[in-house]
């Protein structure tokens, strides 16, 4: 560790950020946690994130032949900002293979820099084969992401930082954690230098490679991850980060979508800087372990890491932060269908401001609701769902149902009649031209759609929800012909909030 120290303190990361980026106040969140907590704002580096660093470290130290052949990198976003920003300054030719479904104002971004863009396939995976196959043809020189000890050491510089800057009485510093490149460079500075600071990894539950490589001691590769925060969405960490982030981090925590989003909130309060989803992570981690009193006194610093975050994925964020603050409770209930009875529904939710009702008649005899209720938080939530199932009124809590927040809530009132041995599909495809199209022609004929709904919020892939009236015995073949696509899905036929608010009436 004292050798890798000692590269930190030789990267050349001055030559593009002279200044350290500033180590803000977070007052609100201070307040909230009960302790000081300071914001390491790598969103304002020139490419809005801390990529800059590592990938301007790797880039300087290359020798003359290498500069003269160029640099290349696989990135879907700020990797690729900060390699071509990097080059850019450094004057080599840059090339930057990113997937088909990258957001266009990165691709836009990393073009304005001065960068060749490729685009191919639909994922990291396909890129960065692309990209392997590129330099071997180029002889370009390839800027890994996180996974090589210059571009470690550009990132730990930000240690570096964080020791001149914070307080004494520092107790935690808190890293959003990816393929790990971030979090090994600023932890072995601390454990260096500061041994008495708790480090915490943080990474999304859906995306969380680092933590279970921790816990069984070995890399872990997922077999798929989420990509709302996809700034660190990787399926399997560094060989060179994995032992340093063993080494130096005390733990490694995990955050759900609604708690990032609540994050994103967070970070606009305090600093009125809208953070990318990865760049939240750091302030999600926080609040999830002071619920659980899991911070080291003193005060805590969180790495705000990136705010390159697409304009359209705003309407989601702000819908799901509520949920993340837990200041919505979102239900299913069942209530008599006569006359009077949402008068006295209401009367059981109280005071209470109610934010959403939907529902659609489905029979004479009761009516299934869904409802949103301001609260203060989940255990004044749960008590409400108790209290109403107490008041006669069969209740579901939907707040960790993720087909009731993306699609339900939005489709009450698609029950009808007449519809036979339907099938409700979750669906997740590319977002990319032409693959709509491909889905539906690759689906066929065969079977009749029952319901359709798809939305996108401008990420790299988009989600569907499909019925189709299948016959038992014909399901099979459904499976197997969905199996051929490619793209991932899941039945959520037996989903209860599927068959309370979207499943065929019974004739």
């Amino acid at each position: 560790m004292t050798t890798m120290l000692e590269r930190v303190r030789a990267a050349r990361v001055r030559e593009i950020l002279p200044q350290p980026t500033p180590l803000d106040p977070a007052p609100v969140l201070s307040a909230r946690v009960g302790r000081p907590v300071l914001l390491k704002r790598e969103d304002l580096t020139p490419v809005f994130s801390f990529k800059l660093r590592g990938a301007y470290n790797r880039i300087a130290t290359l020798a003359s032949a290498a500069r003269d052949a160029g640099v290349i990198a696989a990135s879907a976003g700020n990797h690729a900002q900060g390699v071509a920003y990097a080059a850019g300054r450094l004057g080599l030719r840059c090339r930057i293979v990113m997937p088909r479904t990258t957001p266009a104002i990165k691709v836009r971004a990393v073009r304005r820099l001065g960068a060749a863009v490729d685009l191919a396939g639909d994922d990291y995976a396909a890129a960065a084969a692309r990209c392997a196959a590129l330099a071997a043809e180029t002889g370009m020189t390839p800027i890994p992401a996180y996974d090589d000890l210059d571009v470690i050491a550009g990132q730990g510089t930000i240690g570096l930082e964080i020791v001149e800057q914070a307080p004494e009485g520092l107790g935690t510093v808190l890293v959003p954690v990816g393929g790990g490149g971030l979090a090994a460079g600023v932890g072995v500075v601390l454990k260096a230098l500061r041994p008495e600071v708790q480090v915490i990894g943080v990474q999304p539950d859906d995306a969380d490679a680092m933590a279970r490589s921790l816990a069984a001691g070995r890399r872990v590769t997922l077999p798929e991850v989420g990509l709302f925060a996809d700034g660190v969405a990787v399926r399997e960490v560094g060989a060179h980060t994995f032992p340093l982030c063993r080494e130096t981090l005390d733990a490694c925590v995990t955050v759900g979508v609604d708690e990032i989003c609540a994050a994103i909130k967070d970070g606009f309060e305090d600093v009125r800087s809208v953070l990318e989803p990865a760049g939240a992570l750091a302030i999600a981690g926080l609040k999830r372990l002071a619920e659980s009193d899991a911070l080291a006194p003193g005060a805590a610093v969180v790495i705000a890491s990136g705010a390159n975050l697409s304009f359209e994925r705003l309407r989601f964020v702000a819908e799901r932060a509520e949920l993340g603050e837990h200041r919505e409770a979102v239900l299913a209930v069942t209530i008599p269908e006569r006359p009077g009875s949402f008068l006295a529904f209401c009367r059981v939710v109280g005071e209470r401001s109610v934010t959403e009702f939907n529902y659609r008649l489905a029979s004479r005899a009761e009516a299934h609701v869904f409802v949103g209720v301001e609260v203060s938080g989940r255990d004044e939530a749960r008590a409400l769902a108790a209290g109403l199932a107490a008041a006669g009124y069969p209740t579901l809590d939907l707040a960790e149902n993720d087909l009731a927040k993306t699609h339900v809530r939005h489709m009450v009132g698609g029950r009808a009649a007449g519809i036979a041995d339907e099938v409700l599909l979750r669906v997740q495809f590319p977002e990319r031209p032409g693959a709509l199209l491909q889905f539906l022609e690759a689906l066929g004929t065969r079977w009749n759609i029952s319901l359709f709904h798809y939305r996108n919020h401008g990420d790299a892939f988009g989600r569907v929800l499909c019925g189709l009236e299948v016959p038992v015995g014909d399901r099979p073949a459904l499976f197997a012909r969905l199996d051929t696509l490619g793209f991932a899905y899941g039945d959520e036929t037996a989903n209860p909030a599927g068959q309370l608010f979207l499943g065929a009436i019974s004739s």
